[in-house]
């Protein structure tokens, strides 16, 4: 399972030109997941994501967490995470969980980050979306597990 994270002022998703999804100041999670992924992870990377120092305190340090500052946090499923680009010109998606995997840990991701209070704003799993970052920093991180 791969998160990549984005630190933004504000962010939102867009299905056929209209708005599904937004939030102000927080995270924007890119969630890929991998075929052996399990609930295990999925609550691993949520707590990791949640608690992450990345939000400047008042002396400008990165000390603050999503929790701790109230941010929001905008969740989007992208399988090409996943990509394989070892080989050729186009990427191989082996890797990735099938749809209905996938869904099920996404959702199950989206859960965990919901129980700890903060806003979750979410993408829609396997529809094209036009995804609006407002990138503070910039800050981008990724982690796996």
């Amino acid at each position: 399972m791969k998160a990549l994270v984005q630190r933004v002022s504000s962010a939102s998703v867009s299905v056929d030109n209209k708005i599904v999804s937004q939030i102000g100041p927080g995270l924007v999670i890119f969630l890929g997941i991998a075929r052996d992924d399990t609930e295990e992870d999925a609550s691993y990377l949520a707590n990791k994501v949640v608690n992450l120092r990345v939000f400047a305190s008042e002396t400008g340090e990165l000390d603050l967490s999503a929790l701790e500052i109230g941010g929001g946090i905008l969740i989007v499923s992208q399988f090409t995470l996943l990509a394989d680009l070892r080989k050729g010109r186009r990427p191989s998606f082996t890797e990735a969980a099938p749809p209905d995997r996938a869904k099920e840990l996404y959702e199950f991701f989206i859960s965990q980050v919901r129980c700890t209070g903060l806003e979750v704003a979410i993408g829609v799993f396997q529809e094209h979306m036009l995804v609006e970052i407002h990138n503070d920093g910039p800050v981008t991180l990724l982690l796996e597990r």
